[in-house]
């Protein structure tokens, strides 16, 4: 979507500045992928997932004003979730756009982002990236090459675009004692056709292949098997028909009585959407936006919950018996916002602590995200 001038803001850039000038001064340090950052149980592990990283014009430019007019700085933008994203012993995020090189970075509508944003990503946690996406082709398979690239050189592993047909299935990931797997698709690309001859380069949601992939994934030796889809109605805070429809038959296959699915993460709408057990499976609809300059909706109208999002927080405790299923003994959301003034992405609970008014974002985003009768089945708000 396109995004607008700035009329509003949640108003928290005192509260932020403290914290985005520190990052600012601290060297990148990206951590080896699925490495916990913090003492975990042995015996299980803590996922956590965020939504779309886009990078409009408007973020570009911030990102060289915090690296002082020299490169470009996407770490202060980060550092208000760093605490929740380090502290999880596998850390996903949606990396929406493709990167642009020697200085050739755009917004929207066709996205090259400055391929800083890699580092930025890293040294705030994050071990992984969804990359299937409606603008994974925007700069056909340079694009998708230049970008793997430079995760690669951040530490930060991927799924769902591809370099090679070898690349283009599970992402295979250590966490705690689980082998993880990590699967990526989207609805589709904007309507570019697929680079010729690299039918593999973006995974498109099919959903035979996505149970194929998944049962692949575990007989290949994993524990958990998470999948990102990008999909949705675009500025719709309820799933649409597909959604709920794709939903039900991802989290329905089984194999030999064990789901092959454990956890599927939405992007997309730029909206939170809900979070909902279906099948005894998590699904969250829609992350919504995590990074993002100013959103106007559908009727031209600046929309503030374009700017608002989600961070899933998912404990897994290990079976009783083997070949069992790893099951969520905790699952959480903790509520954000990218305040447009500040460029920072804001946990709105910590926000709230010290002070600022954001609680009616906040209580916004729990609704949305509770509609669907997530509170009944454990789902709770986090820190």
């Amino acid at each position: 979507m396109t995004p607008r001038r700035r009329q509003t803001t949640l108003a928290l850039a005192a509260v932020l500045v403290v914290t985005g000038c520190q990052a600012a001064q601290d060297p990148p340090t990206p951590r080896p992928s699925g490495r916990p950052a913090a003492p975990s149980d042995p015996r299980g592990f803590t996922l956590v997932a965020s939504g779309d990283v886009l990078p409009h014009t408007s973020i570009i430019e911030r990102a060289q004003a915090d690296a002082g007019g020299n490169g470009y700085d996407f770490r202060p933008m980060l550092a208000g979730v760093e605490p929740v994203v380090s502290g999880a012993g596998l850390a996903i995020c949606h990396m929406e756009t493709v990167y642009g090189a020697d200085g050739d970075y755009t917004g929207y509508p066709t996205f090259k982002s400055p391929p800083q944003v890699a580092e930025g990503l890293a040294a705030t946690g994050y071990d992984a990236c969804s990359t299937a996406s409606n603008h994974t082709l925007d700069d056909g398979a340079a694009g998708i090459q230049r970008t793997l690239d430079a995760l690669d050189r951040a530490g930060v592993r991927h799924a769902g675009s591809a370099r090679t047909e070898a690349e283009s299935g599970a992402t295979m990931m250590r966490a705690g004692s689980a082998e993880v797997a990590h699967l990526a698709y989207t609805y589709d690309t904007n309507g570019i056709p697929l680079p010729q001859g690299q039918p593999w380069a973006v995974n498109l949601i099919d959903p035979d292949r996505i149970v194929t992939d998944a049962r692949a994934a575990r007989k290949a030796g994993a524990d958990v098997v998470v999948v990102s889809l990008h999909w949705g109605t675009e500025w719709q805070d309820e799933p649409d028909e597909r959604q709920l429809t794709l939903s039900k038959q991802l989290t329905a296959s089984r194999t030999n009585g064990r789901p092959d699915i454990d956890l599927i993460l939405g992007t997309h709408a730029h909206v939170p959407q809900a979070y909902e057990k279906v099948n005894g499976t998590w699904v969250i609809y829609g992350m919504g936006d995590q990074i993002a300059g100013e959103m106007s909706n559908y009727q031209g109208v600046r929309d503030p919950r374009g700017n608002e999002g989600t961070i899933g927080r998912f404990t897994f405790a290990p079976p009783a018996r083997q070949g069992a299923r790893w099951e969520v003994k905790k699952a959480e959301f903790i509520p954000q916002a990218f305040d447009l003034d500040a460029g920072r992405v804001v946990n709105l609970n910590a926000a709230l602590a010290q002070g600022a008014d954001v609680a009616g974002a906040r209580d916004r985003i729990r609704s949305v995200v509770l509609s669907r009768g997530a509170a009944q089945d454990g789902l709770v708000m986090g820190e």
